[in-house]
């Protein structure tokens, strides 16, 4: 587990501030999804999901504090991936 807490947010309206000379890219296996962790410290704090291609799936955690107003917290089944996926498809299309 590695406690990234996720917001799934459309790819037009995620904004890096700052900090992007900081970031490195990896990808797995299919070489579709696009995580971006930290070089100095290892941290994911964002990718660009397979799942949800033209959105950004942001580490709450990584996020300055002043800046959310509130989050709600939606379970993700992941024995029953697809039908979970297709449940969230709304918030990036």
């Amino acid at each position: 587990m590695t406690g990234f807490l996720h917001l799934i947010v459309p790819a037009e309206r995620f904004r890096l501030l700052r900090g992007a000379e900081s970031l490195v890219e990896y990808t797995f296996n299919t070489g579709i999804a696009k995580h971006r962790f930290c070089k100095v410290c290892g941290v994911k704090a964002f990718y660009v999901p397979r799942s949800h291609p033209h959105g950004v799936d942001i580490n709450v955690r990584c996020l300055d504090g002043a800046t959310i107003e509130h989050v709600g917290v939606v379970p993700f089944d992941d024995a029953d991936r697809e039908a979970a996926t297709a449940a969230l498809r709304h918030l990036t299309e």
